[in-house]
């Protein structure tokens, strides 16, 4: 499958989902709306005071896997870029965090979403925040300009990893640091999955293999790399994100047991030598 043909399909399931949001909910990784809120990827990311800063519809609309803002350790001051922001709640709780001194930056391919993103904004009132429209793999914005690069979910979506984190490494400054939330495999993964092109824009298909993402950050001159499970999916879970699909017997289920697992990527941008 090309890098061209999984673009398209997120932008149209994720321009969906932003106006599923705008009536009640959403849902990631496969899971059916009526699974939405027992989603076990999606729910209990928040606490209930992140979620009552924020308009209803950035909390509806967050299709994550973690809560970067929560885990990235943001300063004041910092200049912030989430990759994939989606609805906005992350953008808009990292420019609570980096204070009127700082700024956070959300990128975003879909129309939709950064339509809701800007309005989420305007209703909670941020004014250090900027959306912008465009590709992962293509930052429009210039070298060494950012502090944290944030991303929730987003990365497993690319068909072009490399890019991303060639693209990540361009803008982060000198001791910059990235800062992810993203769906990790644990050894092989039954080629039926690989090859379902639905589940790309569901958080499975495209999910590196631990070291194998280890590598790719490396390669791109990142150190200091770190991945932490958050969350482990059990065969119950699997089932959940499977609905809908035609890949939901017990069989493959079996197979994929304990294979996925959220994550928190962490990376440094090495700093300038004397």
């Amino acid at each position: 499958m090309s890098a061209h043909t999984i673009r398209d399909l997120i932008k149209e399931k994720y321009g969906e989902a932003a106006v599923r949001a705008k009536s009640g909910g959403s849902s990631c990784c496969g899971a059916s709306p009526a699974l939405a809120n027992v989603d076990p990827i999606t729910s209990n990311l928040y606490s209930d005071l992140e979620r009552q800063e924020l308009p209803a519809d950035a909390v509806a609309a967050s299709l994550g896997c973690g809560n970067p803002t929560a885990l990235a350790e943001l300063h004041a001051g910092e200049i912030v870029l989430d990759l994939g922001s989606g609805g906005g709640i992350d953008v808009l709780l990292s420019a609570k965090r980096v204070g009127p001194t700082g700024k956070a930056y959300g990128l975003d391919m879909t129309d939709e979403m950064l339509a809701l993103a800007k309005e989420n904004q305007r209703q909670s009132a941020v004014e250090n925040v900027e959306f912008l429209k465009g590709e992962i793999e293509q930052i429009p914005l210039p070298d060494e300009s950012v502090d944290v690069i944030i991303s929730n979910c987003v990365v497993n979506l690319s068909g072009e990893k490399e890019r991303v984190f060639a693209e990540a490494f361009r803008v982060l400054r000198p001791g910059g640091r990235l800062a992810l939330s993203d769906i990790v495999v644990r050894g092989a993964v039954p080629s039926e999955i690989r090859r379902n092109l639905e589940l790309w824009a569901g958080c499975v298909a495209g999910a590196l293999e631990e070291t194998e993402y280890r590598d790719m950050l490396s390669q791109a001159g990142f150190v200091e790399i770190g991945i932490e499970p958050t969350r482990v999916y059990h065969a119950d879970d699997v089932k959940e994100f499977l609905v809908g699909t035609d890949l939901s017997s017990d069989l493959l289920v079996t197979q994929v047991d304990d294979k996925f697992m959220s994550a928190f990527i962490r990376a440094t941008k090495p700093a300038v030598t004397a």
